[in-house]
């Protein structure tokens, strides 16, 4: 699995296998398609604790993160915790989604560390030139459908305007759980000895609704409250459920939440 290549599972290697009351509207990104609707393009990362190909590419993500017009994502697996070290921050809700897009995509495996750009582009992860043309051919094709984001300190609430859909298709609504930042000291495994950095750490991602192009609102009891585990969420609409993302929005930072 060393040597700075990807890392692949099942019939591919090196690295593979076959408060206070408050209301916060976010919608941030880029000009759509739909009515000038702007939208964040979303920058997915399937990465590892346990893997030392994925360092490089953690680091392109956080640059990613500081971008505006980017929801960047990583999303930690949980196959590689068998080489020596149980990655702190995976989940197998993470290792799950990436399987689904392997499927959806034709893929005969996985691998970190994979981007994934808008639901429809795998990239390795540490191609910064690639993964960097990717984006800006996505953002040339960038459909928007408007997904607003408002909370209280009991409920999130979700608003997503009308749209298109092919005849006979609809779209998945995902709940995405975000740790902003974290620092994590490996004692083992591949990376022993290193203190690495993460951004945007998925801690859980759930589907919460189907959309079917009418628009649609949904409120969500807030049993869980900001605070170690996640301090921001994040909202994707997918056709399908692994297929083209067609509207995001995120909501709560460090700097925001309550």
């Amino acid at each position: 699995m060393g040597g700075g290549g990807p890392i692949l599972i099942g019939m591919w290697r090196p690295c593979r296998i076959s408060g206070l009351l408050f209301t916060v509207v976010l919608a941030l990104g880029l000009t759509g398609a739909e009515a000038g609707v702007k939208r964040p393009l979303v920058v997915e990362l399937f990465t590892s604790q346990g893997c030392d190909s994925c360092p490089p590419a953690d680091a392109l993500l956080a640059k990613l993160a500081d971008r505006k017009d980017i929801l960047a994502l990583s999303l930690p697996i949980t196959y590689w915790d068998m080489l020596g070290w149980k990655d702190t921050l995976a989940s197998e809700a993470n290792t799950r989604r990436q399987k689904a897009y392997a499927a959806a995509m034709g893929r005969g495996g996985i691998y970190t560390p994979q981007v994934i750009v808008d639901g429809v582009t795998d990239v390795v992860g540490s191609r910064e030139g690639q993964i960097d043309a990717t984006i800006a051919a996505r953002i040339a094709d960038m459909r928007a459908v408007p997904v607003v984001l408002s909370a209280t300190p009991d409920a999130l609430h979700i608003s997503i305007g009308a749209g298109s859909l092919k005849s006979g298709t609809e779209a998945t609504v995902w709940l995405f759980h975000i740790l902003s930042r974290a620092n994590v000291h490996i004692t083992a495994g591949e990376n022993q000895g290193r203190s690495l950095s993460y951004r945007n750490s998925v801690r859980d991602v759930r589907a919460i609704g189907i959309w079917k192009g009418q628009a649609l609102s949904l409120d969500l009891p807030r049993s869980d409250p900001l605070g170690a585990s996640y301090d921001t969420v994040a909202v994707v609409l997918q056709e399908g459920g692994y297929g083209r993302i067609i509207g995001a929005a995120q909501l709560g930072s460090p700097e925001s939440a309550p």
